[in-house]
């Protein structure tokens, strides 16, 4: 797992859910293995409600490992990868730091944050991409030699604490949902599991006042660090320094699983000596005796500039190359999941010589974080939110396997019992909207009556109250938003003809008379694959997307250019 024992929360239960609907495993592995349950926003609308689950960070891990195992027709091998062989801007395999030759037709890099990884604990520095794990170095060198434009990120990560230490009683209790909400639409809704607590306490005004005094020992403030860090995601110090005006911060501990007695500090990411850290761990509220069992540390790592991809997440620069995670600027393992699981589908797709996937912002969260990627690009670890979807009440957690099981199945990833649940599912929720569109009260359809907003599903006086929670819930969403989903569904038919138009490879934007300069420059440094693609480019203008539209055509009815 990522350091955070969680899968889930605010657009990233969105992604795992489309993971899951794809045929991957992050939802089942999540179910199996999670110690609390919660369904997030549950008081506001259904665009912006998300699953988020606790797990058991060891069991994740080794039940994971066990599925990766036992898949057929998959060899599992370890090594450290120092170089790529390419010969005429194609990959054809990769050579280990003991000099063994893997060939291959596809090779996908997800080097997280091991690409020249630096730890750093106050004045210390340590080469690791993990706590006491070594760093991948010449994979960077490679990248570079090869022609890669590579920037510089940092993360990380807090202390952990030992559960005996902590005063409880001092903190208040967070406990998971009666009814969990999962995040397999595989997991039956009899499967159960004893939910353990997570609790919340806060800083202190001796909190602010340590770290204050000993800013100079850390090295995100001495100038040795020089990754960018996450906006989203910021350090203890950070927060002190840039909410100076606060007078406490929320945190969070949190259990790393049932058979140890660690617990996460969430909300205290540091780089500050370990000394130091345990006076700021003291100053916290029911923290007074705790035991830090491991410091908190910051890393800095390497990445490949993402604008250098294609939407199918292979390279621009290498055939058959692809980049996933962290690598290409990412912070998050849901985000990380949901690229791995984009550029394992097309790399299989490539070697089988068929069309690859692209999703787009208009049929999942994957699409808007690819999207986003390849034509932003990223100078700070990306972070997936609801407020970057302009369609997130067609994105939502509840329907993503609507959207997304079909393209599983035709890839291969979705079996039978998957699929056979799904069309049930599919089946129950269409008979059922059918059924309230035709059945009356007085001169209203069920339907009408449903749309108003006092009025639930679990209300009306003929709910089938024997169909499954999901699928009731499902019609309810479905035929109260219906004006909101219709209005959507215009936008997203415009949007869908911009994507569809491609812009050809040979296109020299030089050429393009009466282009602004900056938007050449762009367009050159990007390469967007479609008219979609280059009007979300920043600095591109609607007046150069019609310049390009009109060269195009000229292009296609071979017009004097």
């Amino acid at each position: 797992m990522s350091c955070n024992p969680a899968i889930g929360g605010q657009s990233k239960g969105q992604i795992a859910r489309e993971i899951d609907a794809l045929g991957g495993e992050m939802g089942l592995n999540t179910d199996k293995t999670g110690i609390q349950f919660r369904m997030l926003n549950t008081k506001n609308g259904p665009a912006v409600r998300a699953p988020r689950a606790q797990c058991d960070k060891k069991a994740y891990q080794l039940r994971m490992k066990l599925i990766v195992e036992s898949q057929y027709l998959l060899d599992v091998k370890q090594a450290m990868i120092e170089e790529l062989v390419i010969e005429q801007d194609k990959i054809y395999g990769v050579i280990t730091s003991i000099g063994m030759r893997y060939d291959a037709d596809a090779i996908i890099i997800t080097t997280g944050t091991f690409l020249r990884g630096l730890i750093h604990i106050g004045e210390s520095k340590i080469e690791a991409g993990r706590s006491a794990e070594p760093a991948s170095i010449g994979m960077s060198v490679n990248l570079k030699k090869l022609g890669f434009e590579l920037g510089r990120l940092k993360t990380g990560t807090p202390p952990r604490l030992n559960r005996r230490s902590i005063d409880f009683s001092k903190m208040d209790i967070q406990i998971g949902d009666k009814k969990p909400s999962y995040f397999s639409f595989r997991t039956t809704p009899m499967f159960h599991v004893e939910q353990l607590p997570c609790y919340i306490t806060y800083t202190t005004e001796k909190t602010k006042t340590i770290i204050t005094k000993n800013l100079h020992r850390s090295p995100l403030y001495s100038g040795n660090i020089q990754g960018i860090g996450p906006r989203y995601c910021p350090s203890i110090e950070d927060k002190i320094v840039k909410f100076a005006e606060k007078e406490r911060h929320q945190i969070f501990l949190e259990p790393e699983g049932r058979l140890t007695d660690e617990f996460y500090l969430n909300g205290a990411s540091s780089s500050l000596p370990e000394d130091i850290q345990l006076d700021v761990v003291h100053s916290i509220i029911g923290l007074e005796n705790a035991e830090i069992m491991r410091p908190a540390y910051a890393i800095e790592y390497d990445y490949s500039l993402p604008h250098q991809l294609h939407a199918t997440l292979e390279t621009k620069l290498i055939e058959g190359l692809y980049f996933a995670g962290q690598l290409n600027g990412t912070s998050g393992y849901e985000e990380a999941g949901a690229q791995g699981i984009v550029a394992g589908i097309n790399a299989a797709l490539k070697i089988k010589s068929k069309k690859q996937i692209k999703f787009t912002r208009a049929d999942s969260y994957i699409g808007v974080l690819i999207d986003d990627l390849i034509t932003k690009s990223t100078e700070e670890p990306y972070r997936m939110f609801t407020s970057r979807a302009e369609y997130r009440l067609q994105l939502r957690q509840d329907n993503a396997d609507i959207r997304l099981t079909k393209i599983g199945r035709e890839v291969g990833l979705v079996n039978d019992t998957q699929w056979n649940l799904f069309s049930k599912r599919k089946q129950l929720i269409a008979e059922e909207t059918a059924r309230l569109l035709h059945l009356r009260e007085d001169s209203l359809t069920y339907s009408e009556l449903l749309r108003r907003p006092e009025v639930s599903y679990q209300s009306l006086p003929k709910a089938n109250l024997s169909l499954p929670i999901d699928v009731q819930e499902q019609v309810e969403i479905q035929i109260k938003y219906a004006g909101y989903i219709s209005r959507d569904l215009e936008q997203i038919q415009r949007f869908t003809q911009l994507e569809e138009k491609q812009i050809p490879s040979w296109i020299d934007y030089e050429k393009i008379p009466s282009l602004r300069f900056e938007s050449r420059q762009k367009l050159i440094r990007y390469r967007p694959d479609s008219i979609g693609q280059a009007s979300r480019i920043s600095g591109v203008t609607p007046s150069d997307v019609t310049l390009l539209l009109i060269w195009l055509k000229k292009a296609e009815t071979n017009q004097d250019l």
